[in-house]
């Protein structure tokens, strides 16, 4: 809004403070100035003539709606399919370490799901590399925090950007191309993936754990817990631990690391880890 004053050292605090204890997340102090250029906007989309005008309408709302929408406002969802190369490349070398080749029953945890792009990689890359696929019985749990980036990631669509660098023959294989009314190219995932897939809201810090019946194979928590300070960190490892069988691998982004000093858990290969 024209005019309008700096978000204030007091003001920040506030909505860093809303966001740790709702969310997990921690801002950095130096992140003050990319917060207020994201809620500037919403000053005028709200006709609000302050921060804490601002502040009070999002912690004021019981439907929890506007907190996420400012999360996702200063947080940055970069996801695309196949990310993490050598994820992939180990799994592939790994699958009877980590599946229960007998039972052959797999439970994988997206955690961190976005629009969609990890968890339907998972299950093409099953599809193309686990032997006897069609023997297993494969659930994919996908949760993220933002009901709007699920609606999204259910919907399966995605622009030909999105595809970029997908090899030819999967996106033949594994996505319907369309068309939209002004002729711009997009392609709908096919409708055979998505029954693998379960899609929920679940926030990772404050979620109930126990509402996980079975444990799970693998865990894919990608760049989310760069946003967490250590405490939280080691909360949400903790909770982990709980849902993870001795087999099972944890996943996570290539730029995070859990501490050495953390004897719960087993360096496998950069950014893989198993319980110890």
């Amino acid at each position: 809004m024209k005019g309008e004053k700096d978000l204030s050292i007091a003001e920040f605090r506030k909505f860093q403070q809303l966001i740790y204890n709702e969310i997990g997340i921690s801002l950095a102090d130096h992140k003050r100035t990319l917060v207020q250029s994201r809620l500037r906007k919403w000053l005028a989309e709200y006709a609000l003539s302050n921060y804490m005008e601002l502040y009070e309408k999002i912690n004021s709302d019981q439907s929890g709606y506007m907190l996420i929408m400012h999360v996702n406002a200063i947080t940055t969802n970069v996801t695309s399919f196949f990310r993490e190369e050598n994820q992939w490349v180990y799994l592939k070398a790994n699958f009877s370490n980590i599946f229960d080749i007998e039972a052959k029953k797999i439970r994988i945890w997206s955690a961190a799901c976005s629009s969609g792009q990890e968890p339907y990689s998972i299950i093409m890359f099953l599809k193309e590399h686990l032997k006897d696929f069609h023997l297993y019985d494969i659930k994919i749990l996908a949760t993220d925090i933002s009901q709007d980036i699920l609606t999204k990631a259910i919907k399966g669509v995605y622009s030909q950007k999105d595809m970029e660098n997908m090899p030819k023959n999967i996106v033949l294989k594994y996505f319907t191309p369309l068309k939209d009314s002004k002729g711009i190219k997009y392609f709908k995932i096919n409708d055979e993936l998505k029954s693998y897939i379960i899609f929920r809201s679940f926030n990772l810090v404050t979620g109930n754990y126990s509402m996980f019946k079975n444990k799970f194979d693998m865990i894919f928590c990608r760049n989310v817990m760069i946003y967490f300070d250590r405490e939280t960190q080691n909360k949400l490892l903790g909770e982990f631990s709980d849902v993870l069988y001795e087999h099972s691998r944890l996943f996570i982004g290539h730029s995070e690391s859990i501490q050495k000093k953390d004897a719960t858990y087993k360096l496998l290969a950069p950014s893989i880890y198993k319980l110890s």
